[in-house]
């Protein structure tokens, strides 16, 4: 945004001040014009007719211009153009409302303070306007001329998160935007990169479409990762790791075993109490072993419950309601059957949130929905008792304490994963080549890299050798 170029060709014929207001008459005194059209200048007058654009208060009074244009035919034959109005620099501008002091004034003020925080400034000064105003204003500005970047960072950013993605393209020297892609493809990545030859470093996200579109678009530029995104991947890499070590957290939080009530004997019915055919089935049993046992015969029995003959004969003969509890009311096996020692293990670890144990499971190779394992979880696991003593720290906590600096670690949690990593020795070398990557990180100290590359392809840690293998070829 330029300077605001001075008002020039005006005659201010009268000023009239009164008690809330300050009404300025003027006219515009130009002896020609140029169309905007053809661009082509002219003198001939056509009419004229008097706009008011409003300005800026005076000393907390409004501010009425009067200003009277003039409109002139336009002398190119061949314009589409017949007339035009003539704009005064520095004052009006076509089809504006408002003078160009006072344009400029909101464009500033939206400019350092935004939408909304811009239009209650606006209204402390006397001139009320809307947020969505202000945003207008900037939008209108051009766009200020940028040299083409030699380092460019690449990444996305939602518009709708989940849902509608785009890219967004810093000058990584700078730190300043350059410019916002609408999609996340390679075409449109690869199409921006080529106009600008002098790329010569593309700090990428380490997606696959982007390294493609920098790969066609910019063919002569270094494609390297920034150091956010390889944090973070380091990150759920060793996340991956903790959780397939997740029984050495357990063993941490365990307690000396107490001396405990042995369990209730198992109940022989397949039915749990409260199963609406189970419990049906019993008060039939009941009622029909109180009415023999008053004395009433079978075929009495069918006429007073209104049931068949045989099937009082099948309760007649039943010592046990549990005798009749066959064929189909018995539980038949599921394709679930195969994944629940693992449901009741990862129950006992604490873990008591059924859509995580589907996903888990389903990483496993079970083929049916999550409605399955939450009847299993609400019918079979929610009454069995949690581990005596405190609850294992989860994978994620856990991760959580590997990727702080144990300077900045809370006193409970250092002790917690000083603990957790001297019960597991895979653990305890996933921490030292965290920090060992963390420290190359900080201290930019590249040259290391390749050694540890090495060193974590080497470990028995599987997640950890897919990102370092990645990161070779990143």
């Amino acid at each position: 945004m330029g300077p605001r170029p001075p008002v020039e060709n005006v005659s201010v014929e009268l000023v009239e001040v009164a008690d809330t207001v300050v009404r300025v008459q003027a006219q515009a005194t130009a002896i020609r014009a140029a169309c905007p059209g053809c661009e082509c200048w002219s003198g001939r007058i056509h009419g004229s007719y008097p706009r008011f654009p409003c300005d800026l208060p005076i000393a907390d009074k409004r501010v009425v211009v009067s200003l009277r244009v003039r409109r002139f035919l336009c002398v190119e034959a061949s314009c589409s153009r017949k007339t035009f109005v003539e704009q005064v620099p520095g004052l009006t501008r076509r089809f504006g409302r408002r003078t160009e002091r006072l344009r400029w004034t909101l464009v500033s003020v939206g400019l350092a303070l935004a939408g909304r925080a811009g239009a209650r400034m606006s209204d402390a000064f006397g001139v009320r306007v809307s947020r969505n105003t202000l945003l207008r204003l900037i939008t209108s500005l051009p766009d200020p001329p940028t040299a083409t970047p030699r380092v460019v960072g690449v990444d996305e950013y939602a518009q709708r998160k989940g849902r509608i993605y785009g890219t967004v393209l810093v000058d990584v020297e700078t730190r300043r935007p350059v410019d916002l892609l609408p999609n996340r493809e390679a075409d449109t990545l690869a199409a921006w990169l080529s106009e600008g030859p002098g790329i010569e470093i593309i700090c990428r996200d380490r997606a696959v479409f982007y390294a493609e579109g920098a790969t066609r678009g910019a063919p002569q530029a270094l494609q390297v990762a920034d150091r956010w995104h390889l944090w973070h991947n380091l990150g759920e890499a060793a996340e991956k790791c903790v959780f397939r070590h997740r029984a050495c957290l357990r063993s941490t939080s365990a307690r000396p075993e107490e001396p405990q009530q042995e369990p209730p004997p198992p109940v022989s019915s397949p039915w749990p109490t409260g199963h609406r055919f189970a419990e049906r089935t019993r008060a039939k049993h009941a009622t029909i072993h109180t009415l023999l046992a008053a004395g009433h015969s079978k075929r009495s029995i069918a006429r007073q419950l209104g049931m068949g003959f045989s099937t009082v004969l099948r309760f007649a003969h039943a010592a046990e309601p549990e005798q009749l509890f066959t064929g189909q009311w018995q539980s038949r096996p599921t394709k679930l059957d195969a994944f629940k020692p693992y449901l009741d293990e990862r129950w006992q670890e604490g873990c008591t949130n059924a859509w995580k144990l589907w996903e888990e499971i389903k990483e496993q190779g079970y083929p049916d929905g999550y409605g399955n394992v939450r009847a299993y979880v609400s019918r079979n696991l929610r009454g069995k008792p949690q581990p005596v003593g405190p609850r294992p720290p989860s994978a994620r906590a856990v991760t959580r304490w590997i990727l702080t600096h144990p300077e900045a670690l809370a006193e409970g949690d250092r002790f917690q994963l000083k603990v957790v990593l001297a019960n597991c020795p895979e653990l305890d070398a996933l921490a030292g080549h965290v920090r060992s990557f963390a420290h190359m990180l900080t201290q930019l100290q590249g040259h290391q890299l390749p050694a540890w590359i090495e060193a974590a392809t080497n470990a028995d840690l599987p997640s950890l050798q897919r990102f370092a293998r990645l990161s070779a070829y990143t």
